[in-house]
């Protein structure tokens, strides 16, 4: 392991670290890893966010098939091959509902 993903790892634990008075140490997985990646998927989309959900906003009214639908919107992503057409993000999860939000 290189000294940088070391000291990410280690950083990202010291995070841990400072919920634990809300979580167990054996939650961690379940609640905060997840929140976690949430967070990074988010921050990798950050840059194509708004493109996507544009180009999903004229999509949407064509009537193609999912698959052509997904296509259309991978080419906006700058070479990404996922994107999230969800208008969500962390910043607003919790503004109302948090389980209609995460499925959203």
């Amino acid at each position: 392991m290189s000294q940088a993903t070391n000291n990410l790892a280690t950083y990202i634990w010291s995070l841990a670290d400072l919920l634990r008075g809300d979580f167990k140490q054996s939650q961690y997985g379940r609640i905060i890893l997840p929140f976690t990646l949430l967070r990074r998927l988010e921050g990798v989309l950050e840059a194509s966010k708004k493109a996507v959900l544009t180009e999903y906003d004229k999509v949407k009214t064509m009537n193609l098939p999912e698959d052509a639908q997904e296509k259309m919107l991978l080419r906006v992503t700058g070479g990404l091959s996922f994107c999230n057409i969800s208008k969500m993000d962390l910043s607003m999860l919790g503004e109302a509902s948090l389980k209609d939000n995460l499925e959203s």
